[in-house]
This record gives C-alpha cells, structure tokens and sequence, in this order.
C-alpha cells in the first residue's frame, strides 16, 4: 500500500509539474528548475573547456564564432524584450568558444554556454549558414528543451525530484544532464518527443537569425550539405545524431521562411 501510495503521489507531482513555454506556447514536463540548469550547466562547461582543445579568441575562425554567436544572443535578447518576457534569460552569461575537433557538431547548455566544433565550419561555409546552427542550437537551450527532456528522463528511470535538492550533487543527474547536453548529447528513447522540439529550433532559429542579421534563406542549402554528407556512405555527422534532417525538414524549412524573411534585415556591413 505504502509503495502504491508513493506512485500515486509521484503521478500527481508530475501532472503538476508541467507548465506551459512562454514563447511556444506548448505545455512541458518540468521537474527541474532552470536556476539548478544553469548551475550544472557552468560545471560541466568548464570541465569540457578544460578537457579540449580550445581554439584561441584571437583566431579568425573563432573570433567568427563569437561575433556570429553576439549577434544571435543580441537578437533573441531583443525578441524577448518585445514580448514583454526579458526575465525568462535575464540569467544568461552568454559564452561561446569553438573547439578543436572532426566532429560535425555544436551545441548550447542552458545560461548560454555554447560550443562550436571546427568539423562543422567546412558543412557552414559562411556566417549565415553557421547562424542558422547558433539560432537552432540556441533555440533548444531558451526553450526549455534540455529541461524538458531531463525531466522526461528522470521520469523513465523513477527518479524522484525533491523542492531544494541539489542534482548537481547526485552522480545519477549529473549523468542524465550530460546525455541531454553536450558532447554526451543523444535522443534515444527520447526520439518520438523530440520532434515538436526540432520543429520549435528550426522556427525560432530562423527568426533569430533573421533578426540578428543573416538570411534565413541559408538554412536550406545548408541541411541540404548536411544530409549529402550523411547519404555520401561515410559515418552520419554528430549533428545528425539528434538533428533528424530529410527532405521533410527541408519543406517545413521553406514553409517557415516568410515568416522569417519579414524579421530580415541585412546588417550593415
């Protein structure tokens, strides 16, 4: 009876647990709080900074990165001013580093920490292609995705989430976050709710990227390089992984542009 009760109670505090996505509008499981996020989000930054090869901010490839990334962060900073929501990021310490690496890949924690792999500048060619991956990328961390797919986890592996527990002390979370973020990042189970997820960075990186200056018209030509390089017989791109790209992504890309071309303007040179 006891252990039954405990269910119950458990069922109960999950119903409770959803709120709705003050930009999307959709209804997310949410047994984290994005302050104790952005607290494991600093530590494992770190961690991973130390552990790779960071390419210096005085190179011009990184120095791109940073300024491409600015932008972004400048434009999502405006585009929740406008809605009347600049608390929902009031936290974020933007921070964007590009790593050494064959990897085709880039990814943001929540409070802003985002990294782009060098394997993934030859697939972007240029600034706009690489804020169409910064705009989506960042999309996943201000949406709540990572929050939400945690949360998700940690209902699947019957993980009970205390008001004031610290997850950053418990070797468990610490290994579901870094299976959601980063370099650990992949879907698995998770897959089937990942779609509405793809489908909200896909259209909000668009808008931010349109906002910030680079043309939304980029994504295209871009997941298409992105999914010849996965059909060329060679190992799919890391991106990929979590990132389903086909042709039906590419048609809903071009059914969200005129929307996102009404938020573009070229930025002076």
């Amino acid at each position: 009876m006891k252990s039954r009760f405990a269910l119950l109670l458990f069922v109960i505090a999950i119903l409770f647990s959803c709120s709705r996505n003050a930009i999307t509008g959709r209804n997310q499981l949410s047994l984290v709080s994005e302050s104790e996020m952005e607290k494991m989000s600093l530590t494992q930054y770190k961690q991973f900074l130390s552990e790779n090869k960071v390419v210096p901010k005085t190179e011009e490839e990184a120095s791109m990165v940073k300024r491409v990334g600015q932008r972004i962060a400048n434009a999502i900073t405006q585009y929740y001013q406008q809605k009347g929501l600049a608390n929902e990021i009031s936290n974020y310490k933007w921070e964007f580093n590009l790593v050494e690496s064959k990897e085709v890949n880039a990814w943001c924690m929540p409070g802003g920490k985002v990294v782009v792999y060098t394997g993934i500048l030859p697939v972007t060619q240029n600034e706009d292609a690489l804020a169409i991956v910064l705009g989506h990328e960042i999309t996943h961390a201000v949406a709540g995705h990572g929050r939400e797919r945690m949360s998700q986890e940690l209902v699947a592996q019957g993980i009970q989430v205390a008001g004031n527990v610290a997850l950053a002390n418990d070797p468990k979370t610490v290994n579901i976050f870094n299976n959601v973020y980063g370099p650990g990042a992949q879907v698995g189970v998770l897959l089937p709710n990942s779609r509405n997820q793809e489908l909200e960075a896909d259209h909000y990186g668009l808008i931010f990227a349109a906002m910030a200056g680079y043309n939304p018209q980029e994504a295209i030509p871009f997941w298409t390089r992105m999914m010849n390089l996965s059909k060329s017989g060679s190992q799919p791109p890391t991106f990929l992984s979590d990132h389903p790209s086909d042709a039906s992504r590419i048609e809903k890309l071009k059914e969200l542009m005129p929307e996102a071309m009404t938020y573009f303007k070229p930025a002076t040179k």
